[in-house]
């Protein structure tokens, strides 16, 4: 017991020690707090650039929102249900390959709605527009040392922009509160949409002819059949230059939205003006399921969430230190520590335990006769020696002599007797009838001072 004391103190003292290790070399790092210039557009962040405010509002509103935090592939090849509209706030922690903008690219072809929400959106996603150009301009960039909590340093000189024209992503919204830091989309036809545009203006012509665009060559999807025809952008929110903020357009059975400022959907520009009911709009308005992309915001599910909580934190490592405590503990146990010792030895001389086997094998195969035996046989020698008899005297002069010596009832003592006897050799009886003529036989022997128990279990110790 104290060796296995000493074990047990010995392991508490090391742990404790690990513990003060862990715990003072552990470098808190400080939390990066939210910066315009290197925001966390994840609807997991409930900072100032995050969208956690979209999210929580759209899922309390019953729209049907998920957090989407598997690979863009998945969007083609999901078996579960599938979103009607992604949504893509940027820029993202993990950038878009051209792989992948062409997988999300082909989900919006068979029917899908994309929304990118970018100050910059990714060219990869506005390429392959037919007849037309979006050109992305920013002229003015969030500096360092911004507060994105600031009203006024994030939105001076702007003012409210109302909708170009009453469209679905404008309704009910009178005004927008953009941030000084917007971008700009100029929209532009090419030179395949000027002559295109000429062919409309001539009722001679009626035919047109898609080209697609090259920087998309290499795509699978190779853009809207020709039945379908040129569709130009629809602008539904312009500044006073004309330069637009939001625009849609059509992408094989699907549609792409931009949206050029992630201030009108994030925490800290969502309250402004009637920026909400526009990301309603905006997000939502197409209906069904919508999967905010969190797989390139760093939240991809192949992460586990409990060593994402507690990684920056001791806790890892001290769980990481107990477990090889544990292992050494369990290898250790079915190893010789010192040198072997015998087992205990038990003395196992005693008659009593051939006496109890016996006892209870005779209980349980119910031979109530051999136990009668073996009891009535050792009372018979006794009665004999107090009688001045042999052993082969007859029953009834047995009990003829022991009657007159011992004032017994003789045809009692003999009656028992021939019962006794006729048990022996195979008369019928039961546990309760041996029962009572052993406890008769015992009484006899106590009477006459017999003590055929007593002399046994002296002659037992003398011989111990």
């Amino acid at each position: 017991m104290r060796q296995r004391l000493a074990i047990i103190i010995t392991l508490l003292v090391v742990v404790v020690v690990l513990v003060a290790l862990n715990a003072a070399s552990y470098v808190r790092v400080e939390q990066v707090s939210d910066s315009e210039s290197s925001p966390d557009r994840s609807t997991f962040n409930a900072g100032a650039t995050g969208t956690r405010a979209l999210y929580d509002f759209l899922r309390e509103s019953k729209h049907q929102v998920v957090r989407w935090r598997e690979p863009s592939s998945s969007l083609l090849s999901f078996n579960g249900p599938k979103p009607a509209t992604f949504v893509i706030v940027g820029p993202t922690q993990v950038p878009y390959s051209k792989r992948e903008s062409g997988e999300v690219r082909r989900w919006v072809a068979s029917g899908g709605r994309l929304v990118i929400i970018d100050r910059m959106p990714n060219k990869l996603f506005l390429s392959g527009l037919k007849n037309w150009t979006l050109t992305n301009q920013i002229s003015s960039f969030p500096w360092y040392d911004l507060d994105p909590t600031n009203f006024e340093q994030m939105t001076e000189g702007v003012k409210a922009i109302q909708p170009s024209q009453p469209t679905s992503l404008a309704l009910n919204v009178e005004s927008v509160m953009p941030s000084r830091f917007m971008g700009r989309i100029v929209i532009a036809p090419t030179a395949a949409g000027q002559a295109e545009k000429t062919k409309k203006e001539d009722p001679a012509n009626d035919s047109a002819e898609y080209s697609e665009d090259p920087e998309d060559a290499d795509e699978p999807y190779s853009g809207p059949s020709v039945e379908e025809g040129p569709q130009a952008p629809v602008v539904h929110f312009a500044e006073s230059r004309g330069d637009a903020l939001l625009v849609d357009y059509p992408y094989g059975k699907g549609r792409i939205v931009v949206l050029t400022d992630p201030y009108i959907v994030a925490n800290n520009g969502i309250g402004r003006a009637d920026n909400l009911l526009l990301a309603i709009n905006v997000v939502a308005g197409g209906g069904g399921m919508v999967a905010f992309d969190e797989f390139h915001q760093g939240r991809a599910t192949t992460q586990n969430a409990l060593f994402h909580y507690f990684s920056g934190t001791p806790v890892l490592a001290i769980g990481a230190q107990l477990a090889l405590i544990g292992l050494a503990m369990i290898w250790s146990r079915g190893r010789r520590f010192g040198r072997p010792l015998p087992l205990p030895h038990v003395d196992r001389r005693s008659k009593l335990e051939f006496v109890a086997s016996m006892a209870e094998l005779q209980q349980r195969a119910r031979a109530h006769d051999l136990a009668l035996e073996n009891i009535y046989g050792r009372v018979r020698r006794v009665l004999v020696r107090h009688a001045g008899l042999s052993n082969i005297s007859p029953r009834a002069e047995i009990a003829r002599r022991v009657a007159e010596r011992s004032g017994l009832n003789r045809n009692e003592l003999e009656t028992l007797m021939r019962n006794c006897e006729d048990t022996i050799n195979g008369a019928p009886t039961n546990a309760r009838e041996s029962l009572r003529m052993v406890k008769r036989l015992r009484e006899i022997e106590s009477r006459l001072g017999l003590g055929t128990r007593s002399r046994d279990v002296r002659q037992s110790a003398e011989i111990n």
